[in-house]
């Protein structure tokens, strides 16, 4: 019988395009939806906040759940689970093609496409791993790493171009046809055969991990209704005086530490629990984790805020909101496909440093370029700085994580990758975006209230009105409510003048946010390796195997 390592010489590239196909869709409609936010929301007759919600609950579904797809994956079989994962997905994709509500939007696209993807992506990480040896497996990680930003590329325009000229659904059957075409070239996938009994499904742990990682999402995304520690008007309950996203959030962490304390049981009981918590102590895997999270976390919370800025402040459709972010998405994979190039010159840990510090850097230079009036150029070059820098962090990490690890620990550490850069998404498009929305609320209410040209009158109505919270919309939008409510025009052109003026501070602070995080993520690349396992380098230590997995 052939090796893995044989077979991966003759013919790398039959499961590396099936692996590398999958990796695409799995990104294509999330980059692809970002750019239709404002026909979704015409469309379903519904608001930004509800869209926003949609986005954070896919991603959150998959964080919830990707630790339980890679343990499902180490009892039936890694490519047993890609293809359950994948007919599950086309499922969904199905289903939010023909969606005639946003209800059954959420269900197709939020949690079957979610549910499908936790099966599909640790099998997808563990099957690369266990398929492509040595520099091969290098050079399929920059691929896949390649591929992503392929998909983050081709989302925007295919999206903009199908949302404006047909439909945003034309999005999701395709993604019908592309799964079919993975089916078929799936058995081409070699998949590693079981050395032991098959472990069980920590069912327990399942309920406490996804519960508990729901909650902090759910706290975080409900922020700018509820209020982060004073409550809103809106708030349903307001417990000792004090916004429900303080016991929400605490909730879900209590129920995290919960999950450890549950996982340290099942270990000392000699069973088997969802994740090692050993992995966890491996420090390159840790400061992995932590890089892929920080880096979804910043770019999706951008690709939210940025088609906001695009389409209702600066009045794009859907096309054109793609085009301008093509940049970002053509330079990532640029940068992703020659990071493992620069990896024999530099360190991993200065790749993924430099990655996070242009990240920063692309933030403020979104910041300033954030007008009225598109600054086409500026914008551009601004964008593309920010695909050099993902791209750079992209190119390393997915090989670190795997690395870390020997056969048995592939899976659960595949779980652990896209759990940590699916809940990175999630918080994302949630925190930013209750940044955002919030921000957008106070600036609106301050600008009213030092505005000479609205009364007193006028501004305490204003201040009634939008109290617990404002939706993020186009400042025509405001014009036209203003006219209905009977004000003067002078009255009208000053909310609108302040609403514009509190849309892009808003927008600017998220962005601030972003490169805030970008440079706090440094502080944590310190137990990044220099070279991987295996890789000559004067300092680098052999690890030992560890029974859960980790070297």
């Amino acid at each position: 019988m052939a090796t893995q390592t044989d077979v991966a010489t003759r013919t790398s590239w039959l499961p590396l395009v099936a692996l590398a196909l999958a990796q695409f869709v799995m990104v294509l409609d999330q980059s692809a939806m970002n750019v239709s936010i404002s026909t979704l929301v015409d469309d379903f007759d519904t608001t930004v906040t509800t869209i926003q919600a949609v986005i954070t609950l896919y991603c959150l579904v998959m964080a919830m759940f990707m630790l339980t797809g890679g343990k499902i994956g180490d009892i039936i079989g890694r490519r047993r689970a890609f293809v359950v994962g994948l007919v599950v997905y086309a499922c969904g994709s199905a289903l939010t093609a023909l969606a005639p509500t946003v209800l059954v939007l959420t269900l197709g696209w939020s949690i079957l496409e979610g549910l499908g993807a936790a099966l599909v992506l640790p099998a997808m990480v563990a099957l690369i791993a266990g398929n492509f040896e040595g520099p091969w497996r290098k050079v399929a990680y920059a691929v896949i790493g390649g591929v992503a930003g392929a998909g983050i590329a081709v989302g925007p325009i295919l999206g903009g171009w199908a949302t404006t000229e047909y439909s945003w659904r034309i999005i999701f059957a395709g993604e019908v046809v592309l799964v079919a075409l993975i089916l078929v070239m799936t058995p081409k996938v070699a998949d590693a055969a079981r050395t032991g009994p098959a472990p069980r499904l920590d069912t327990v742990g399942t309920v406490l991990s996804a519960t508990g990682l729901g909650l902090v999402v759910l706290g975080v995304l409900q922020s700018s209704v509820w209020g982060w520690i004073k409550p809103k008007e809106d708030s349903p309950v307001t417990p000792f005086g004090f916004s429900l996203t303080v016991f929400v959030v605490g909730a879900g962490l209590l129920l995290l530490w919960g999950f450890t304390q549950w996982l340290e049981r099942r270990e000392r009981g000699g069973r088997d629990p969802l994740v090692h918590l050993a992995l966890l102590r491996v420090a390159p895997l840790r400061a992995g984790l932590i890089g892929l999270f920080s880096q979804n976390l910043i770019l999706m919370g951008i690709f939210f805020t940025i088609p906001l800025y695009l389409q209702l402040v600066v009045g794009l459709d859907a096309l054109e909101t793609g085009i301008q972010m093509l940049p970002v998405s053509i330079t990532m994979f640029i940068a992703s496909a020659a990071g493992s190039r620069l990896s024999a010159r530099l360190s991993i840990r200065t790749i993924v440093r430099a990655g996070l510090a242009t990240a920063a850097l692309a933030a403020a230079l979104l910041m300033a370029t954030m007008e009225p009036e598109l600054d086409n150029p500026s914008f551009l070059f601004s964008m593309a700085v920010l695909g050099v820098g993902m791209g750079l962090i992209a190119s390393q990490l997915g090989n670190v994580v795997q690395s870390s690890v020997d056969a048995s620990g592939r899976g659960e550490a595949g779980g652990l990758q896209f759990t940590g850069q699916q809940l990175g998404s999630s918080l994302g498009v949630a925190l930013l975006g209750a940044i955002v929305l919030s921000g957008l609320t106070t600036n609106f209410l301050d600008n009213v209230s030092e505005d000479d040209r609205i009364s007193s009158a006028v501004s305490d109505q204003v201040g009634v009105a939008v109290g617990s919270g404002i939706d993020f919309v186009s400042s025509d939008q405001i014009g036209a409510a203003a006219q209905q409510a009977g004000l003067d025009e002078t009255t009208s052109d000053a909310l609108v003048d302040d609403y514009e003026s509190a849309q892009l501070q808003a927008l600017k602070t998220g962005l601030l946010v972003a490169g805030a995080l970008a440079l706090l993520s440094l502080a944590f690349t310190r137990d990044l390796p220099r070279r991987l396992p295996g890789e000559a380098d004067d300092d680098a230590e052999d690890p030992e195997p560890h029974p859960s997995g980790a070297r």
